[in-house]
């Protein structure tokens, strides 16, 4: 009995060593289908087609890249505060930064960034925009000053243009064309085309860069200057070019290779629940069952009939679910990485979006060209300038420039967060006005464009004082408060840097710098491994795991990877191979003392994490000075590092602490050469 409990402790701690070995393989196997979901869903596919098992498959997110990968536009503001009190400027500019900040997400734009910074006494705003290589496209996405306007409903009727208006209309146009043609005979005649567009050009964007256009795509440009662009040859000069803005003069620069185009079918099946399904007739089960049961009987000969009767998508189903070509940035993420991982001709699917579950169909890809272009714009008019808007809200007059201060306040008697309006002297008769007009009807408070708010007028206010309530909490009470006086401050903002990465520069940046990491991470295998023996391919099953598992965690909170730090990530890698050696070089001197192979190996951990432990916690402490006082890029290589370093521990200390146990009962207790060819010395000899 008592042989049997001394026996207990043993079996019980290796037990536990072999369980340490699941978990291992279990945590490599998950970050690793986490790293790479597109090939671990076709292994899922496969089996549910197979056994039906039902496994969920895992999403397809990719990873954050940064500006410099990307590719995009990088534009670096200056705030004219000087009209605005030294206390109210950090808040002014804080509201212009949340106006931009919407600006850009509406567009789409993934992962956009957008900071402030102080440098001196000038307030400065730095954005990033991934994947917006067009310059012009970006600032005009962003805008100048905040606009702030208050407006009533549209009861103006609908109308047609009068006869009168007809024939200005075409004067003004007819006095358009004959300008643009004396502006190209001064071109013919030698006159530069840049020194023109700066004087004649009436494109508010291009004029001051000389009518700079950038390189333009199939895919975002206008089709007519894009339909030029391949008609001609570098330094052509175009005829005149009517689009729906005006007259265009064109000049075609040099052509350079974009990026990837595909053309694709799809099948859309929306749920009750998912964006923009109009009329659900599936619960979400319901849907993916739809959508199975479809993709199990498509084929490139019935898809066209499968997407016309069972589609929901309004736009595509009647044309066979046809798309068109696409890049891949104009899709979600979710349908852009199941559509460009696959062969031409080949069917994928449930493919699942915030739309529903789509199965898609490859149909075609090529490579795209981009022309670089400038151009001389005079406007002309049409009938929507010169009608009255159908919009069904209508400007009042009043906007942010009479708002004097907007402010959170709480009701006194029901205890609810409201935002009280003042405006100036200005704004107090207009807003009497409007509230007289407006009595029990809305008005709504747009800014830049969106409204923000539409209260109810219950009664007419004299004194230029408002209060919107609308069952705000505190958070959504300062925001507003915030976008409202942005809108109302003089917050001008100015332009000072601009820089566009090409997606073709980010592409080679990316592609060099997997290759360097993958040739450092293999020297340092072999350097571990020739020298360490069974160790060092030990320690490079646990760096396996490490790189694994550093990957997931970097897809899993969001780390956007820059070049600094995808440099950040790869000098963890011998941040973790540093963590090793220190263990195994305690591990020679342990063994070289006479200690046994199992007792070595545990004290070569123990006395070698003290250092591990500092030299670790000396690095962190760097990181979060580089992430307090850095800049963006610097802030990206510290935190890579840091996490690579947090992760680097526990691989070091247990991963490896784990494997070594589970093998050292193989050996003999003095170890033999594949264990650092060291022997157990006997002392008494």
């Amino acid at each position: 009995m008592s042989k049997n409990k001394m026996k207990n402790p043993k079996s019980s701690v290796r037990s536990k060593v072999r369980w340490g070995i699941v978990g291992i393989l279990a945590l490599l196997l998950v970050s690793s289908f986490f790293d790479a979901p597109t090939y671990a869903n076709r292994v899922i596919d496969t089996i549910n087609n197979t056994v039906a098992l039902g496994i969920p498959r895992i999403p397809d997110t990719p990873f954050r890249l940064g500006l410099d990968l990307q590719g995009g536009a990088h534009l670096i503001y200056q705030a004219d505060t000087n009209d605005i009190e030294a206390g109210d400027r950090a808040a002014a500019v804080e509201g212009v930064r949340d106006v931009i900040e919407r600006r850009v997400n509406a567009t789409g734009v993934g992962e956009p960034s957008v900071r402030t910074a102080k440098v001196g006494e000038d307030f400065r705003i730095n954005v990033e925009l991934p994947g917006i290589t067009d310059i012009n496209e970006a600032i005009k996405m962003i805008g100048q000053t905040p606009t702030l306007e208050f407006k009533e409903e549209n009861t103006v009727p609908a109308r047609d243009l009068t006869e009168e208006e007809e024939l200005a209309m075409e004067e003004y146009n007819k006095d358009a064309k004959e300008r643009a043609d004396v502006i190209l005979k001064r071109i013919k005649d030698g006159e530069d085309f840049e020194t023109l567009a700066k004087e004649v050009s009436e494109d508010d964007l291009t004029k001051n860069n000389g009518g700079y256009l950038n390189f333009i795509s199939r895919a975002t440009a206008d089709p007519v200057f894009y339909s030029w662009a391949e008609e001609n040859k570098e330094g052509n000069t175009s005829k005149v070019v009517e689009n729906n803005e005006g007259y265009n003069i064109l000049k075609l620069g040099k052509e350079q290779v974009g990026g990837e185009e595909v053309r694709a079918s799809h099948i859309l099946i929306c749920y009750l629940g998912s964006q923009n399904c109009e009329a659900p007739i599936y619960t979400k089960d319901e849907a993916f069952q739809k959508a199975q049961e479809i993709f199990d009987l498509a084929t490139a000969s019935n898809f066209s009939d499968l997407a016309q009767e069972n589609s929901t998508d309004p736009g595509s189903k009647d044309n066979g679910g046809d798309l068109g070509f696409f890049t891949k940035d104009t899709m979600v993420a979710e349908f852009s990485n199941a559509v460009f991982s696959v062969e031409t001709g080949e069917i994928v699917g449930p493919i699942e979006t915030q739309f529903g579950y789509h199965i898609i169909y490859k149909t075609d890809k090529r490579e795209t060209i981009d022309y670089e272009l400038w151009r001389i714009l005079i406007e002309t008019q049409q009938a929507i300038d010169i009608l009255p808007s159908e919009d069904p809200w209508m400007s009042t007059g009043l906007s942010g420039s009479q708002l004097d201060r907007a402010e959170v306040l709480t009701n006194p008697q029901t205890g609810a967060i409201e935002v009280s309006l003042q405006f100036d002297s200005e704004g107090t008769d207009l807003f009497r006005d409007i509230t007289e007009r407006n009595l029990n009807k809305p008005v709504a408070i747009f800014l830049d464009g969106q409204p923000i708010s539409i209260p109810n007028v219950n009664s007419v206010i004299p004194n230029g004082k408002a209060v919107i309530s609308g069952g705000f909490d505190l958070t959504e009470a300062k925001l507003l408060s915030q976008r409202l006086n942005a809108g109302a401050l003089p917050v001008p903002i100015n332009l000072i840097s601009q820089q566009s990465i090409g997606a073709s520069l980010g592409a080679e940046s990316l592609a060099k710098s997997l290759q360097a990491g993958i040739v450092a991470l293999i020297i340092v295998m072999i350097f571990m491994l020739l020298y360490y023996r069974l160790p060092g391919l030990l320690a490079i099953l646990a760096l396996t795991v490490y790189l694994s598992l550093t990957l997931a965690v970097f897809k899993l909170i969001g780390v956007t990877l820059t070049l600094a730090g995808i440099a950040g990530f790869i000098l963890s890698i011998g941040m973790a191979v540093d963590a090793n050696v220190l263990i195994f070089e305690r591990l020679k001197e342990e063994l070289r003392s006479g200690k046994s192979l199992k007792a070595a190996v545990e004290e070569g951990f123990l006395r070698a994490w003290t250092s591990i432990r500092d030299g670790n916690i000396s690095t962190l402490i760097t990181c979060v000075l580089l992430v307090w006082f850095g800049s963006s890029f610097v802030q990206g290589f510290a935190i890579t590092l840091a996490i690579g370093v947090l992760l680097s521990m526990f691989s070091a200390v247990t991963i490896t602490r784990v494997m070594l146990r589970f093998v050292v009962p193989w050996f003999k207790e003095e170890g033999n050469l594949l264990f650092l060819g060291y022997k157990k010395i006997n002392n008494n000899k």
